[in-house]
């Protein structure tokens, strides 16, 4: 049976599973995206926003992370992703884990630090703003990145996009309770402007240190948070002169520390990764077992986890199943 565990970053949700030593099998690691969708579905397998590897690395980092989104993609990077990686590694090392790490990811190597505080602060790598890099067709406007229209129907929309690894469009609104944002998220997502598609990020402005943002990922959906879409956000507020280079994003799911300093180089993300539970994948829900399965005999799962510091203790109650 196949272990795993389960984080969240601010309510963004992910099944996690190592396998650094090698260990896994290649059903595992280049998965069908349809086992992604059946594990990440919330009614018949674990429910998360995203599954998790964690590989050998193949250069110099000291691992590789891959992410799949809950319809089955590959993604390139995550933010909330990379945090809870960050402390399911400290969680599962114990005092044998350094407090950092390089992590190799589609977006390069990613430099998560786990804070005294447990907060996790990550070096994002500097933003994309080249339209090509992010990739975008809207061209560079005045204020330094892609800008443009998008036409949704009879709705026209300011945009600019900002790549933070994967691609991200950020529409600044006056108020994101009145807006469609399911309609205007999942057309924005697949819009032609966006050739790899794009995750989609509506912007208020609170203060020049406070932004608030509504997240739809890509392959996802919406969601309570996205780590790379807080960062684009900030650039392409610090960028159109509505912020400073330094806030606090605002998202349903809670708020991340965000800064971009003399707005060059690297964005910086600082903010929370917490453990949900561990588990195993019964035989039939691993990735050789294709069909359909009742609800009740798809997964066994571990309950009432202590946590002690870095040692993690936990009972398997082999009569609990998701129901």
């Amino acid at each position: 049976m196949l272990q795993f565990s389960k984080y969240q970053g601010l309510g963004n949700d992910f099944v996690l599973i190592d396998g650094r030593e090698g260990q896994l099998s290649d059903q595992v690691i280049n998965p069908d995206p349809a086992w992604v969708r059946k594990i990440c579905d919330r009614h018949f397998g674990i429910g998360a926003d995203g599954l998790i590897l964690a590989l050998p690395p193949r250069a110099d980092g000291d691992l590789r992370m891959q992410i799949f989104n809950a319809d089955g993609s590959l993604a390139e990077m995550c933010g909330n992703g990379i945090r809870c990686l960050t402390r399911f590694l400290a969680d599962i090392d114990g005092d044998l884990c350094a407090q950092r790490w390089n992590i190799e990811t589609l977006a390069g190597i990613i430099c998560p630090i786990l804070q005294e505080d447990g907060q996790i602060c990550v070096d994002m790598g500097s933003p994309f703003l080249d339209p090509e890099s992010i990739p975008t067709t809207l061209t560079i406007g005045s204020a330094g990145l892609p800008q443009g229209e998008c036409h949704l129907g009879g709705t026209s929309l300011n945009v600019a996009a900002v790549g933070m690894g994967n691609p991200h469009v950020i529409v600044p609104v006056e108020d994101l309770e009145s807006i469609p944002f399911e309609k205007w998220g999942q057309i924005l997502e697949k819009h032609q402007t966006f050739p790899a598609k794009t995750n989609v990020h509506f912007l208020k402005i609170h203060s020049t240190n406070q932004l608030e943002i509504r997240v739809w990922e890509r392959g996802s959906g919406p969601t309570l948070a996205c780590g790379t879409g807080a960062c684009a956000s900030l650039v392409a507020a610090c960028l159109l002169g509505l912020s400073d280079d330094h806030a606090e994003v605002l998202l349903p799911g809670g708020v991340l520390q965000i800064s971009w300093p003399g707005r060059r180089g690297s964005v910086f993300m600082t903010g929370p990764a917490e453990p949900v539970f561990d588990g195993v994948l019964t035989p039939l829900l691993t990735p050789s077992h294709t069909e359909v399965l009742p609800q009740d005999d798809q997964i066994k799962f571990v309950e009432d986890i202590e946590y002690s510091g870095n040692i993690k203790s936990s009972r398997i109650n082999k009569h609990s199943y998701l129901g």
